[in-house]
């Protein structure tokens, strides 16, 4: 053994670090410091409030039920509209999509309900249900919605 060879049980973990490394983490490994995203992503993030809606020992659809409520209501209206009750049907699927904007909103976690962020989830639920609801509500024959300047708007547009 050389001078200025180490025994094998003296040797200290040392670590080749290529990129610029701060504080150790908890371990007392070194971190990394970049704010490049990786070339490879491993995973993605969950969504706020993407975690379960119930405990992980509740079975599945306990732990998804505001999804599940959301698509129950979908398939009624979708139903109903099958049945000929096309005003009631839509509106039942635009309030369907109102409810998922609210539990978005008010619920910790949705499960499933939740795919974008909180906010963008729930302008997109809300809009789209509000728009179905209106549609639905402005629907030909007897509306039940009149908007005058929407009638003065395609008349404009069509004789001209």
């Amino acid at each position: 053994m050389s001078a200025d060879a180490t025994p094998p049980e003296e040797k200290t973990d040392e670590f080749e670090v290529r990129d610029p490394i701060s504080a150790p983490d908890a371990e007392g490994h070194p971190r990394r410091t970049t704010r490049r995203f990786p070339l490879f992503t491993r995973d993605t993030a969950r969504p706020e409030g993407g975690g379960r809606a119930a405990s992980g020992a509740a079975p599945a659809p306990a732990r998804q039920w505001p999804m599940l409520a959301v698509l129950s209501a979908v398939g009624l209206g979708l139903l109903l509209t099958a049945f000929d009750l096309f005003r009631v049907g839509t509106m039942v699927v635009g309030v369907a999509l109102l409810a998922g904007a609210v539990m978005r909103w008010l619920l910790p976690g949705v499960g499933m309900l939740a795919v974008r962020s909180r906010f963008t989830d729930i302008v997109t639920y809300g809009v789209l249900g509000l728009s179905i609801v209106l549609l639905a509500m402005m629907a030909q024959p007897d509306p039940w919605l009149q908007i005058p300047f929407l009638k003065d708007t395609l008349h404009f547009t069509v004789s001209s």
